[in-house]
């Protein structure tokens, strides 16, 4: 189980795209993970429908945080980097 003290940052992302292929990875090679979603603007709709932001990528509005086991940081890192 990965909690608060035996984790490390793998990837901070804000395409889906990069998290997805990550994700992949380290699935298929048995490495658990945790993602943290973080969102960069509050919707005037609280958690239903879509912000309305002119100009601004919606990549660009959410933030992914991936994190491993300590003890699987290296062989992950290595993994994602290939």
């Amino acid at each position: 189980m990965i909690h608060l003290f035996n984790r490390r940052e793998l990837l901070i992302t804000h395409r889906m795209d990069e998290l997805s292929r990550v994700r992949d990875v380290l699935s298929e090679n048995g490495i658990p993970y945790r993602i943290k979603t973080r969102s960069s603007v509050s919707s005037p709709f609280g958690s239903r429908g879509r912000p309305a932001v002119p100009g601004i990528r919606t990549e660009a509005l959410y933030q992914y945080q991936v994190f491993v086991k300590k003890e699987d940081f290296d062989k992950a890192q290595f993994l994602i980097r290939r």
